[in-house]
């Protein structure tokens, strides 16, 4: 049971200069590490130049963003699936993305909710949710990416976003029933909400298509200071049957790469 372990980039080298990331990304292979990600093409790093880097160096990439989320009123993550006026928009986006994807060997790609929408339901944005989805499944499915909605925190992060709960996610993916829509599960986000992370992992787990990192509170290391037990959630993982990626998404509070080499071992199970 080895877990296999990615890091999301732009987490780590905002804005650097592409010679830094390349230094980078050579530290991260000799840590250890498989796979990288990213959270959108040219979102924090130059996307095609960084990805060149990444295969030459024996990496996969193991998740990007599919779709544009932000709004000058509302801000990050607020224009996803539960607007039905944001689907046409979305499609031609994620079907552009798989295309990216394939090209790359990209398992799967990052999908968002948005913002509730105030004069209605949480499951009547969720039908909302998983119409649009419906519209994407068939081509994700010729292709064999998965879409991965993220499940964001709404207490301290991401005030007003609609997929915060795992009993969510997993209902909208049972709406959708595509075997390519699935669930970003970010262990953080998820500890926030509601806790209970192995139950939660072994209640999602058909339906899981990636995992993400940090520890709470704080979102930083995943250390001996926050109160996520990860060798045992990594063993929960494992168990489960999931065999693609975790991936880092942690604010390091130092070096980026000693948290990231720490964080490596601390869910490096399977040895």
């Amino acid at each position: 049971m080895n877990i296999n372990q990615s890091v999301v980039v732009p987490m780590y080298m905002m804005n650097s200069g592409q010679a830094a990331v390349k230094t980078f990304l050579g530290e991260l292979k000799n840590i250890g590490f498989s796979a990288v990600e990213f959270w959108g093409r040219d979102e924090g790093v130059p996307f095609e130049k960084t990805v060149e880097d990444a295969l030459s160096l024996g990496f996969r990439i193991a998740s990007m963003g599919g779709h544009g989320h932000k709004s000058e009123k509302d801000g990050s993550h607020a224009e996803g699936f539960s607007r039905a006026k944001n689907h046409e928009r979305l499609e031609a986006e994620l079907r552009e993305s798989i295309d990216i994807a394939v090209k790359y060997d990209i398992p799967g790609l990052i999908t968002l909710s948005g913002h509730r929408n105030h004069d209605e339901s949480d499951y009547r944005s969720m039908l909302v949710c998983a119409e649009g989805l419906r519209r994407i499944a068939p081509y994700a499915e010729e292709k064999g990416i998965n879409l991965n909605m993220e499940i964001l925190n709404t207490t301290v992060n991401h005030p007003n976003y609609l997929c915060d709960n795992v009993d969510w996610a997993i209902g909208l993916c049972e709406l959708v029933n595509s075997p390519r829509v699935k669930i970003l599960f970010d262990i953080y986000h998820v500890q926030i909400m509601q806790g209970n992370i192995i139950h939660n992992i072994k209640s999602a787990a058909k339906w899981v298509g990636h995992y993400h990192t940090a520890g709470n509170p704080g979102r930083n290391n995943l250390d001996e200071t926050q109160e996520l037990h990860y060798p045992g959630i990594m063993r929960a993982i494992g168990g489960s049957g999931y065999e693609l990626y975790v991936g880092h998404e942690f604010i390091p509070k130092g070096d980026s790469l000693d948290a990231l080499a720490q964080a490596y071992w601390v869910c490096d199970v399977g040895n």
